[in-house]
């Protein structure tokens, strides 16, 4: 795997990371975590290894570091489980995995797609339910809230 296509495959980092690394209070605001969660995706074994440490024990984050947890982020808006962002990180840890890390993202495409046709078909559902109450009002002559006097319109 070429540098470029591992830019491609990390997310890139704007927070500024000083050569000591950012503290866990600094690295989980530069990726919009909380404290908490960033501790349990260490836990968890989300990482790639372990988060280097200072002198006196505390977590120091580097940039590499960062632009990993920015990917879990993202992972993980995308609705990805836990346990799958598990084998991402478990495969990632492993050099000649791009096949089966790509199969698991292919897996998880076809969920989101599922969950964005099942949505459509909601908001579809939706849409007609308020257009047969817009019919149903104007028809009524209601036209908004204060036609009603007790404001319950039945919905």
């Amino acid at each position: 795997m070429t540098d470029e296509n591992s830019e491609l495959l990390i997310p890139a980092v704007s927070a500024e990371v000083p050569p000591e690394g950012l503290t866990i209070g600094e690295a989980a605001v530069a990726v919009g975590l909380s404290v908490d969660t960033l501790r349990y995706y260490e836990r968890a074994g989300l990482l790639l290894g372990p988060v280097p440490r200072d002198g006196v024990g505390r977590r120091r984050y580097g940039r590499h570091d960062l632009a990993w947890l920015s990917g879990l982020v993202m992972l993980r808006a995308t609705g990805m489980a836990i346990a799958d962002v598990r084998v991402i990180a478990d495969l990632s840890r492993r050099p000649g995995t791009e096949r089966q890390r790509l199969l698991v993202l292919e897996e998880h495409r076809d969920r989101v797609l599922a969950d964005l046709a099942r949505t459509r078909r909601h908001l579809a559902a939706l849409d007609a339910k308020i257009s047969t109450y817009r019919d149903v009002t104007g028809a009524a002559g209601a036209t908004n809230e204060t036609d009603h006097p007790d404001g319950d319109d039945d919905r």
